[in-house]
C-alpha cells in the first residue's frame, strides 16, 4: 500500500506512522517551573542527537509545562524509563494542573540532581542531566509554523547505578530499557545482538 500523509487516506483504522518509526527511547523529562515545582513527563519523541559534547532534544506537541520549564529555568533531567517503572512512567504522562507534582502522583522519588536544579527520579536505574541550549519551533513545507516545539539539551552529568554495569558494560537488558512504539504499545529491551561494521 502507498498514501499521502497530508491526505491520510491509508484506510486504517489507526496511523501507522508512529508503529513505522519505532521503537522509540523515552524522555522521562524532570524540570522546576518558575516557583520551583517540580515536574514530570515522558515524552516519546526524543533520542539523542551528539555525542561530543554529548546532547539531546525532545519534542512536545503544544507548548506544555515541560518545554516552558526549562526554557525559564535553564536545565531539565531525563531518567532512564524502564520494566520495573512503566506504571509509574505512564502515570506520570496523566494531564495533570500545573503545579501538581507527578513524582507525588506516580509514587516516585524527586532526587536532588548535582549539577542542574531540575529534580529526577532517584528510582532510574540511569539519569541525564542536561543544561538547556535552545528551543525550535519547525516550519512544515507550507510555511507555516507547526505545534511542536523541539528542546535541546546538553548533558553535563550522568547518574548510572552500580548494579546496571555489567563487565563494564551499561546493560539495557538487565535493567528493561522500555520504548514507544505506535498505538498504545510500548517494548523492553530482553535480547540484543552485536555487528560490526564491514572493512571496505
Amino acid at each position: 500500500m502507498f498514501y499521502e500523509t497530508e491526505k491520510n487516506d491509508h484506510g486504517l483504522p489507526h496511523n501507522p506512522f508512529k508503529a513505522i518509526v519505532a521503537p522509540r527511547p523515552i524522555g522521562w523529562i524532570g524540570s522546576l517551573d518558575a516557583e520551583g515545582r517540580p515536574n514530570l513527563a515522558p515524552y516519546s519523541f526524543f533520542n539523542a542527537v551528539a555525542d561530543s559534547p554529548p546532547m539531546v532534544l525532545f519534542s512536545s506537541t503544544g507548548f506544555k509545562d515541560s518545554a516552558a520549564n526549562i526554557e525559564a529555568c535553564g536545565d531539565f533531567t531525563c531518567s532512564l524509563a524502564t520494566l520495573d517503572l512503566k506504571e509509574a512512567m505512564n502515570m506520570s504522562s496523566g494531564a495533570f494542573e500545573h503545579g501538581v507534582s507527578e513524582f507525588e502522583r506516580a509514587g516516585l522519588t524527586a532526587a536532588p540532581s548535582r549539577l542542574v536544579k531540575s529534580p529526577h527520579v532517584a528510582e532510574a536505574k540511569a539519569v541525564l542531566e542536561c543544561r538547556y541550549l535552545q528551543t525550535i519551533r519547525p516550519r512544515a513545507l507550507d510555511g507555516q509554523e507547526v505545534n511542536s516545539w523541539i528542546v535541546l539539551g546538553q548533558v553535563v552529568g550522568i547518574h548510572i547505578a552500580d548494579d546496571a554495569i555489567v563487565d563494564g558494560r551499561f546493560d539495557v537488558t538487565k535493567v528493561k530499557t522500555i520504548s514507544r512504539l505506535g498505538y498504545m504499545d510500548y517494548a523492553a529491551v530482553e535480547e540484543v545482538f552485536q555487528m560490526r561494521r564491514p572493512k571496505v
